[in-house]
């Protein structure tokens, strides 16, 4: 693998809605995000910050990327240990709260669920879910614990 890679997105913001004065309480937060390789993300701010929950935001991104980023190194552990994936789904959950003076995100939860076609590797699946912690880049990259509750 190398040593770097450069990841590139592009933020779109339509404007200001028609009529409408623009203040906190009424510009729109929908942006769409465009990535190389032809990715098109359509996203908001919670509803809880005057977005739109039925959208991806900030908060459900960090969410998803750990869960992607866990499973993505969890396949590769497991794949290279000579284990076979049947099913993996995981449930994930952020806390934001206020820390040093800053709203932010303050702990994330998986919970990681995975069936192995060998029972013998069954026997090593916590290792597995170590070895990826341990290796995934958005859990090395953040500032918060990331909690990986797998069930034994």
């Amino acid at each position: 693998m190398a040593q770097e890679t450069v990841f590139e997105g592009q933020l779109q913001w339509a404007g200001p809605r028609a009529g409408q004065p623009f203040s906190y309480d009424s510009f729109d937060r929908t942006t769409q995000m465009d990535f190389t390789g032809g990715a098109v993300l359509k996203a908001s701010a919670p509803a809880a910050f005057k977005g739109e929950d039925a959208l991806p935001n900030p908060e459900t991104l960090m969410l998803a990327s750990l869960m992607q980023c866990h499973f993505l190194t969890f396949m590769a552990v497991a794949s290279k240990s000579g284990a076979t994936v049947l099913s993996y789904r995981d449930s994930g959950s952020g806390r934001l709260a206020m820390k040093d003076g800053r709203m932010r995100y303050v702990e994330v939860t998986l919970r990681p669920q995975v069936e192995l076609a060998d029972p013998a590797h069954m026997a090593r699946l916590a290792l597995f879910h170590e070895k990826a912690h341990a290796n995934c880049f958005m859990a090395n990259s953040v500032n918060f614990p990331v909690v990986v509750q797998a069930p034994a």
